[in-house]
């Protein structure tokens, strides 16, 4: 049975510092039995990084849609995960206004860093919270899940103008933030006719160098830096826009 001090020994171990900023992916079940519960992994986190930013994914957008077009900042449940969600309703951590594609934060300048992304139309703007985390260089983390789970590869999309990932149309969504007033967030949605083989990146990640790997209790882990993520994952969508349409593997003459 994990422990705290267990589990920011694996962050430690895995190159984590306490000031980074750092978006966690994860499958809860797969870290194993902790000793208070899934709260103890949020405990060691949050203290871990103690002059730095953790963020979690606050989607919603299996249910957020034009028949269903609410948003609550508060109270809208995440859609990708036990942690987040349980994340989600801890004090102290603040949610980005996106209808479909809000993030969590916790720490350091949280408030600050999710605030604007009302502003934006597609899911993962570049100058959304996904864009803040390449400009702060911060690290992505994926626990006990692989590159599929990566939606900060949306964002290099839409830096890429890769064609065809985003509908034409906008839905027209509304966000009630926390103070009750309700604003309208007229937004495009990822075209469900493309899939997203992001997975095939690891294999280069891996040649390139860039990943650490560790555990997260019992979970397989993978850290990556967000900056590497951005650099390599564009110079391979300028090699090929379509990449991730298919499982086909990168060829082997790109890594």
């Amino acid at each position: 049975m994990y422990t705290k001090q267990d589990i920011m020994n694996d962050l430690e171990h895995l190159g984590i510092l306490p000031s980074d900023t750092v978006l966690v992916h994860s499958s809860l079940k797969s870290i194993g039995a902790t000793e208070y519960g899934a709260d103890t992994v949020l405990d060691a986190f949050c203290a871990y990084l103690s002059s730095g930013l953790l963020v979690m994914p606050g989607h919603t957008w299996d249910y957020i849609n034009a028949q269903n077009p609410e948003f609550d900042v508060m109270e809208s449940p995440v859609c990708v995960g036990a942690m987040p969600e349980l994340f989600r309703k801890r004090k102290g951590v603040h949610r980005s206004l996106h209808p479909t594609h809000s993030l969590l934060a916790y720490g350091h300048d949280a408030e600050q860093f999710v605030s604007g992304d009302e502003k934006f139309d597609t899911p993962c703007a570049p100058d959304s919270c996904y864009g803040k985390l390449e400009k702060r260089d911060g690290k992505v983390v994926f626990i006990g899940v692989n590159f599929m789970k990566c939606t900060l590869v949306h964002c290099i999309e839409e830096v890429a103008n890769v064609p065809g990932r985003l509908t034409d149309t906008w839905e027209q969504l509304r966000v009630k933030k926390a103070d009750g007033e309700v604003i309208p967030v007229p937004s495009r949605r990822h075209d469900q006719s493309n899939s997203d083989y992001f997975e095939k990146l690891e294999p280069v990640f891996e040649y390139r160098n860039v990943l650490t790997r560790g555990k997260i209790g019992d979970a397989d882990t993978i850290a990556c830096k967000i900056q590497d993520l951005f650099r390599i994952t564009l110079e391979l969508l300028k090699k090929d826009p379509r990449l991730f349409d298919d499982d086909k593997p990168v060829p082997k003459e790109w890594f």
